[in-house]
């Protein structure tokens, strides 16, 4: 898995519960260190070991702690250059989910060696919309649950988001309910905004 991946679940576990507890759950994961590189990549099992840990020591199911993973990832301050990809997606909270279609490729131009899940976006109809995630990372689509809430939010949606489940293929289905695109002012977002964050 890349080091932007492991780096994301160590800053997340250390601005949300704090360097002492990020130091626990690599002291049981059998790190052997502290600090993941941002750009190098670590064998898959080190991610799984890491959220299996950091789930238990917050006693959360994990896919409750991938899905606060995906909100921290848009939401939080030190990680704002990721919201700023994603909110040039699109003006409005529908352009922003037809926009994800196109991510991988943007995201590889930047990092060619990031394993960028494939997102898949279709309209089923009037405010329904249905997301399909295939990614490496098992569970990485109650990540994009969270992903999605904070964008709505960020884009004053309302929403109503739902992890469906696997399909054969491996790929996880979410389905998302628009209610209302316009429900509240969202965030402010400037183009000329200095990009900051520590992945």
């Amino acid at each position: 898995m890349h080091g932007m991946i492991n780096r994301a679940i160590q800053c997340f576990m250390r601005d949300t519960y704090g360097a002492d507890t990020w130091e626990k759950v690599a002291e049981k994961a059998d790190l052997g260190f502290d600090n993941f590189e941002a750009m190098l990549s670590y064998p898959d099992q080190i991610t799984l070991d890491v959220l299996g840990r950091a789930a238990r020591q917050l006693h959360k199911p994990v896919e409750t702690f991938l899905e606060d993973l995906g909100t921290y990832l848009v939401s939080h301050p030190n990680v704002e250059a990721i919201r700023r990809l994603l909110r040039f997606g699109g003006e409005n909270f529908t352009e922003f989910l037809f926009s994800l279609n196109e991510l991988e490729g943007r995201a590889q131009l930047a990092l060619p060696d990031l394993e960028v899940p494939t997102l898949k976006v279709e309209h089923i109809e009037d405010g329904r919309f249905r997301l399909s995630c295939s990614s490496a990372m098992p569970g990485f689509g109650y990540a994009m649950v969270g992903v999605m809430r904070a964008m709505a939010d960020d884009y004053g949606a309302l929403v109503f988001l739902e992890h469906q489940g696997w399909m054969d293929s491996g790929e996880e289905i979410i389905t998302i309910n628009l209610l209302e695109a316009a429900y509240t002012e969202g965030r402010s977002f400037e183009l000329s905004e200095r990009i900051g964050g520590e992945l």
